[in-house]
């Protein structure tokens, strides 16, 4: 307990205005921003999007146990995003908000129970399932560092693999782990369109920061999607519309959508229901 309290601490220093900047980029850094942002612009399609909604089947599987039912799936720039499923063995969710201070997040299960996420599980940004807002949101952070891995095979695919982590002054405890890996983000971009193949971060058990646990979510499916109330002709954003989420390497999650929506006015209280 004491820590997390410590962790806390200085995370939130990082919110201060006093917190110093991140240097000069390094030519690695330049290479990786310019690939993060051609990506950036195939997700996009030059749209400037504030908010998506997006419905569809699931199935979540633990272990032997498997469940099929649909899927409601909301984010808003700002900074916040929620996933509502309505399974054959009961509902399921999370929320959260890091547009506020302290930043929150939520789940609960079939019980209706609502639990708290930990601090450190939501420092990798509530964007899993909506790449354009994690790389926009992560890559524009303060003190963050971009850099460029470069070009790897990753689940079978030619990717270009970049990691984005923000960087801290605050002074850390010699056994609490350091700021840059609790919130480091892998991209794998397809190496032909640069659009996002895979994002990779680690979540921690509730009361263990130090033990990390591997997450990978696989995009693929992209689909041409025009904002609400686009007129004919207008730019399309790509929306991944098969979204797997692996965790521990299992998959555990599996989304098929059947309906993106784009930029039709969502704001977080509408999001995260406060």
């Amino acid at each position: 307990m004491r820590l997390a309290r410590l962790l806390v601490c200085a995370l939130l220093a990082l919110n201060s205005p006093f917190s110093s900047p991140s240097g000069p980029p390094t030519t690695t850094a330049s290479q990786a921003s310019a690939i993060l942002q051609q990506s950036l612009a195939a997700l996009t399609g030059g749209l400037t999007l504030t908010d998506v909604t997006l419905t569809g089947s699931a199935q979540a599987i633990a272990g032997s146990d498997s469940e099929t039912g649909t899927a409601a799936l909301k984010a808003v720039y700002a900074g916040a995003s929620s996933l509502s499923l309505n399974l054959s063995a009961g509902a399921r969710g999370e929320i959260f908000n890091v547009s506020v201070t302290p930043p929150s997040g939520s789940w609960s299960g079939p019980d209706g129970i609502v639990h708290s996420v930990p601090y450190h599980n939501l420092l990798t940004g509530p964007f899993w399932f909506f790449p354009a807002f994690a790389i926009a949101t992560s890559s524009s952070a303060p003190n963050t560092v971009v850099t460029y891995v470069g070009p790897e095979t990753h689940n079978g695919e030619a990717v270009q693999h970049i990691t984005i982590a923000q960087s801290s002054s605050a002074p850390f405890p010699p056994d609490v782990p350091s700021y840059a890996h609790m919130t480091q983000l892998d991209f794998y971009l397809d190496a032909a369109t640069l659009l996002p193949a895979s994002l990779d971060f680690n979540i921690h058990p509730d009361n263990n920061m130090l033990l990390d646990i591997p997450v990978e979510i696989r995009f693929s499916d992209y689909t041409a999607t025009s904002a609400a109330s686009a007129p004919a002709g207008a730019a399309s954003a790509m929306i991944p519309f098969h979204i797997q989420k692996f965790v521990n390497n299992m998959l555990s999650l599996d989304l098929q959508l059947q309906n993106a929506a784009l930029n039709t006015g969502l704001t977080v209280t509408q999001v995260t229901g406060n």
